[in-house]
């Protein structure tokens, strides 16, 4: 069992600069403890998926598919095109993930998984290979790094889609101008390698902002509209420009990118004309194979902090409190009230260690647990940081004390007393533009952790955070599920994450899992809520609570689909972004209808050359 596996047995973990996707040495220590704790609540071996021939898109004979195989295995080279026939399947970690499925599935293992992975080098070869699947009408579905964990990871929508994993051979980083703090990258980059880059440059007077965990690639957080914490963690926002390959196999560049020579490209992100950027984010209308960013001036100095708050229904004059001073930037960074249960999970102990019944983990468990941590018995942790030289932090630091401490009970935990092995350390590192390795330790909360996101936005009010707690609340009692929600608050709104943590080898875990999704989604829904992302088995359902004016929004985005992707070949399905061979023909998932593939499309493949 891999259970019973010791540190010392388990495969090192990939580094930069070895690998693209590696870790740094400076992390080495803190990636073995982690692998570690996720061998050790493993209760059954790897993955197994019995398999001796790649799964076929429906539409595509086997001998089609075999032959485009070959023809494309000839122009890439053999080293590039990889079957997915082995009868195992390894589910990995989060430094060593399959890019062929979902490491977290909810669905049946084998529901969501690709036929084969290639490995473009270039913008020529992702056209090449655009080119090849509208010949074949073979789906592909692009990655960067395949670490959107929790959201569907590498998977493709479409089951036998071929995946084109960008990060592998493109994972350069082609400029970083230090007089106006932008770079130039191409997918395979992740946030550890772009940060490390700059500090071997020696500009310390840049920062990188990285979301929770450094590996995923910055263009796919960023497509993904993914945030991070520091006062540049909207990182949409902090994006200039985009080179794009279109359904068809033409390229285009976005903003300055657009003009010949240009020297203003990351500096300035919307050129002259309408912007087309949004078009490609979160979409299947292109591939970006290349995206400039913007990065964040060191600000001369900065100094976390953390307040606990005793009651749960301290969240909402808590929250009154944080939009004046967030939308001031008194608050500054996008910052995190997170909840006392995942205070506890994030330790990467099991929760046996802490109760063995049935149903959720009791309240007074909770709070003696907690009550062992250096926050003390609370219901509710802010996690903060203030920027800027020291008088002018203290300036604000005793603005934020002053209305914190309105709330009876309000604490703020000196950074003195806690440990520097205590999840704290990790916020204050990444909320000062470090890239770090530990926020998946609560999936150690069950055997074989895997977890699902819902992920509503809002606006910084009280009474909103309330409702949605209220219906996450009821639908994890109705489910049995421990609640682990987390706010992360932008400067006018705020996303709840609520992480589902389940059990992937049990199949009522995975429903209950699903259900308790579904549900929140449809309550959110009916109050005023939408989600900013969610993963691929619910994408069609969460499309369709955006549904204003007898669905004109998704009616507009498949008019455009079918302009630039008339062969509909680009992540059919991504978004709820059905192409028109696919609609009406049973593809969507919804509402107890779990199933993966539809009845076909139309027309049957054939030979289109472009």
């Amino acid at each position: 069992m891999a259970s019973t596996q010791q540190a010392s047995e388990l495969p090192d973990t990939p580094t930069l600069p070895n690998t693209h996707s590696g870790i740094p040495t400076r992390l080495l220590d803190k990636a073995r403890r982690a692998k570690t704790l996720i061998w050790q609540g493993r209760s059954v071996p790897a993955s197994q998926i019995p398999r001796t021939e790649p799964a076929l898109p429906q539409g595509v004979s086997r001998t089609t598919f075999n032959t485009a195989i070959v023809e494309l295995t000839q122009q890439l080279g053999a080293a590039n095109v990889e079957l997915n026939d082995k009868p195992a399947v390894d589910n990995g970690w989060y430094m060593e993930h399959p890019n062929t499925h979902d490491m977290m599935h909810v669905t049946d293992e084998d529901a969501l998984v690709a036929s084969a992975a290639v490995y473009p080098s270039s913008t020529a070869e992702v056209q090449l290979i655009v080119r090849w699947a509208n010949q074949y009408r073979i789906p592909i579905f692009p990655i960067s790094m395949g670490r959107n964990l929790g959201y569907g990871g590498a998977a493709p929508r479409v089951r036998g889609s071929v995946v084109v994993d960008l990060g592998k051979r493109m994972s350069n980083i082609l400029n970083i101008d230090p007089d106006d703090y932008t770079c130039l990258l191409e997918p395979g980059v992740s946030f550890y390698a772009l940060y490390e880059a700059i500090k071997a440059k020696g500009y310390d007077h840049m920062w990188v902002d990285t979301p929770d965990l450094g590996g995923g690639s910055v263009i796919g957080n960023t497509l993904d509209r993914g945030v991070g914490y520091t006062p540049y963690g909207d990182h949409w926002a902090t994006h200039a420009g985009l080179e794009v390959v279109l359904p068809t196999g033409e390229i285009i560049r976005t903003g300055m990118g657009a003009l010949p020579g240009s020297n203003t490209w990351q500096a300035f992100p919307y050129g002259f004309g309408p912007v087309q950027d949004g078009l490609f984010s979160q979409s299947n209308f292109g591939i970006v194979t290349k995206m400039g960013m913007t990065l964040m001036p060191n600000p001369g100095g900065h100094e976390s902090f953390m307040y606990a708050f005793e009651r749960d229904s301290d969240l909402a004059p808590l929250i009154e409190i944080i939009r004046p001073l967030r939308i001031c930037n008194v608050l500054e960074n996008v910052a995190q009230v997170r909840s006392a249960v995942q205070t506890i999970a994030v330790q990467g102990r099991p929760r046996t260690d802490f109760f063995t019944g049935s149903g959720a983990i009791p309240q007074e468990v909770i709070d003696k647990e907690v009550s062992k941590l250096p926050c003390g018995k609370c219901a509710w942790l802010y996690y903060g940081m203030s920027y800027g030289p020291a008088y002018i932090r203290q300036y604000k630091l005793d603005a934020i004390d002053k209305e914190f401490r309105k709330i009876p009970g309000a604490r703020k935990v000196d950074p003195q007393t806690i440990p520097r092995d205590n999840y704290f350390w990790s916020r204050d590192q990444i909320a000062a533009g470090v890239p770090d390795l530990e926020e998946l330790l609560w999936c150690n909360w069950v055997p074989n952790g895997s977890h699902i996101a819902f992920s509503p936005v809002s606006p910084i009010r009280g009474k909103d955070a309330k409702q949605l707690m209220e219906l996450a609340r009821r639908r994890h009692t109705e489910h049995k599920i421990d609640l682990f929600p987390a706010f992360c608050v932008g400067l006018r709104e705020m996303h709840l994450i609520v992480e589902i943590v389940f059990d992937k080898t049990k199949p009522e875990a995975r429903k209950a899992a699903m259900d308790c999704m579904r549900g929140m989604v449809d309550d959110a829904a009916k109050l005023g809520y939408g989600e900013y992302r969610t993963h691929l088995a619910l994408m069609d359902q969460v499309a369709g609570t955006y549904n204003w004016n007898d669905n004109a929004l998704m009616k507009l985005n498949e008019r455009l689909k079918d302009a630039l992707d008339p062969q509909g070949i680009l992540a059919p399905g991504k978004s709820g972004i059905w192409p028109k061979r696919y609609r009406a023909r049973g593809w969507e998932m919804g509402v107890g209808d779990e199933g993966v593939e539809g009845k076909g499309v139309e027309p049957e493949a054939g030979s289109v050359r472009l």
